[in-house]
């Protein structure tokens, strides 16, 4: 079984708490797209990162001087958004990161696909990114199915905790002989589903540190999470997703 999670805009730099275990599998295409954005002018940058002038400059800066392959985070205390403030892996005891090592990904428009422990440093290119390279349209192109590929496990199933614009790099080359289950996380309003996102992102930690400390590897036991006060609703869930209501 394997999980899949989104990045975070905001990154950190942190050589203390946990060693790397390695770079990630696709840095020879991170390169790649490195040196395409280096190339891009300050205007060019910016207009790609759709952000202000202050972080447009910080990440300008991080790609005219990054090294790929010195002073590394391990990606999953890289990212500092909620989901991996919820997360929480700074205090995971042994098995739950031994759990994380095995089970967890990472998706990135950068690296592709990261393990927890891959060393990376602090980019800024979200996998929508209107960023043409090497003859490809945008990043969607640019990875085709290799991070699918990379991904598919013994098993075939697939905890997809993943926003869209993330999950679309891997549901989309999903076979008939696997499972892809959609975790989603929401309110009822009127009778209808509706997703805040961020809750959903602080649950999505929540759900990754519960299957971790629970050591889940069967599809049926991720039911049982009640994190945040959700609960599982059996009448709104089927076998290819699986809501919580709050």
């Amino acid at each position: 079984m394997k999980i899949i999670i989104s990045p975070a805009k905001k990154m950190n730099v942190d050589t203390d708490t946990f060693e790397i275990d390695g770079l990630p599998e696709f840095i020879d295409d991170a390169e790649i797209l490195m040196e395409r954005i280096r190339a891009l002018s300050f205007s060019e940058a910016k207009a790609l990162w759709k952000c202000n002038d202050k972080l447009a400059l910080l990440n300008y800066e991080r790609f005219q001087k990054m090294d790929l392959k010195r002073s590394l985070t391990p990606a999953v205390i890289s990212y500092e958004g909620l989901q991996y403030q919820h997360m929480a892996p700074g205090v995971f005891t042994t098995e739950a990161l031994s759990y994380i090592g095995e089970h967890l990904r990472i998706l990135s428009g950068f690296y592709g696909l990261l393990r927890p422990f891959d060393g990376v440093t602090p980019y800024r290119l979200e996998m929508q990114a209107a960023l043409s390279v090497k003859g490809y349209k945008d990043l969607y192109d640019f990875w085709d199915g290799r991070l699918y590929e990379k991904l598919a496990d013994d098993d075939g199933i697939i905890i997809n905790l993943a926003s869209k614009e993330y999950s679309r790099c891997i549901e989309k080359y999903i076979t008939p002989a696997e499972r892809f289950i959609t975790i989603e996380f929401g309110e009822l309003v009127d009778g209808n589903v509706k997703q805040k996102g961020t809750l959903a992102k602080m649950a999505r930690g929540e759900m990754v540190r519960f299957l971790a400390e629970k050591a889940i590897c069967e599809p049926e036991e991720i039911k049982t999470f009640r994190e945040l006060g959700f609960s599982y609703v059996k009448e709104l869930s089927g076998a290819e997703k699986y809501v919580f209501i709050r």
